[in-house]
């Protein structure tokens, strides 16, 4: 069957008392927690270090939530909503040293540009409407003009190398041209950087839903289609067609992002807010579908609600 599944809704405004007690709030932790748990074991994370992150996670939310208590009262206030003891929040809300700051994504906005600015595709033959290979020097459409319309702080060599270094592009010496070698960045081989996009982009996503469940489901758009009864071959099949719509998406979205970006420069607007933009699939077996009363089953017809 195919049903659309989401947090952002098209109805009157709910409370967050009506969409469920602390029963389904933590039977929605439990899902939210299981793949996390999953990662940390792979990675041998010590569960007290977890423990550690999860509990100033809670203070912070604690503290965001009761911005307006006096400091003196802060420790009493968090340890009450939150039912960590007043010596634990003491030691938790104590300034930490900053973290290195994130790694710049110069290299990704190269990559997205390339896939899609229109500049940038073969208007003819069997490759029409795909990024194409560039030669790497010389006037557009070249790499060296790809990456100086990004920017022209770090110089087009630097950039190639860490595209050629995270296996998202080729550069073939023989013709000097630049190769692209994948249609999504998913930077092999760079553990620090996957689990930078794995926060982020879940990290969003999941305040999203949130922000979402606790506003009635008005403020973003947070949406997902579920289909099962599925054979791998269909699997297969559905895996290509989210790949092409994603390049559809990101062919429409990217430039109209970045003329946006440009007209609010030009007008002198604040540019104090950020977007993100995504699209996910997740293959997995129904639950019992190895039993034999599965296989009886009647085939369901599609339907959508």
């Amino acid at each position: 069957m195919v049903r659309r599944q989401g947090t952002s809704v098209q109805r009157e405004d709910i409370s967050p008392a009506a969409a469920g007690g602390q029963e389904d709030l933590l039977g929605a932790c439990q899902s939210l927690l299981a793949p996390l748990a999953q990662l940390t074991v792979a990675h041998g994370l010590p569960f007290a270090r977890l423990q550690e992150v999860l509990k100033t996670a809670v203070i912070d939310a604690a503290r965001a939530a009761h911005p307006g208590v006096a400091a003196h009262r802060s420790v009493s206030r968090i340890s009450a909503a939150t039912g960590l003891n007043r010596r634990e929040v003491s030691r938790l809300v104590q300034p930490k040293p900053l973290g290195a700051p994130p790694r710049g994504s110069l290299a990704t906005q190269v990559f997205t540009r390339w896939l899609s600015d229109p500049a940038f595709k073969a208007v003819q033959g069997r490759a029409s409407g795909r990024p194409m290979a560039l030669p790497r020097q010389g006037p557009a459409p070249s790499f060296e003009a790809l990456a100086q319309s990004v920017t022209r702080d770090v110089h087009p060599r630097s950039l190639l190398e860490e595209l050629c270094r995270l296996a998202l592009v080729r550069w073939d010496e023989g013709d000097d041209r630049v190769y692209l070698l994948r249609e999504s960045f998913v930077p092999q081989g760079d553990m620090a950087r996957m689990l930078g996009f794995l926060g982020a982009n879940v990290g969003d996503h999941l305040s999203a839903a949130v922000a979402n469940v606790l506003s009635g489901g008005t403020r973003h758009f947070e949406q997902a289609l579920f289909a099962d009864e599925l054979s791998s071959e269909s699997l297969a099949r559905a895996r290509e067609l989210v790949t092409a719509q994603w390049q559809v998406l990101l062919s429409a979205l990217a430039p109209a992002l970045r003329a946006l970006i440009e007209d609010d420069r030009s007008a002198g607007r604040p540019q104090d807010q950020r977007l993100r933009i995504g699209l996910y699939a997740y293959t997995d077996a129904m639950p019992n579908a190895g039993h034999p009363a599965a296989a009886a089953s009647p085939v369901a017809k599609p339907k959508e609600h």
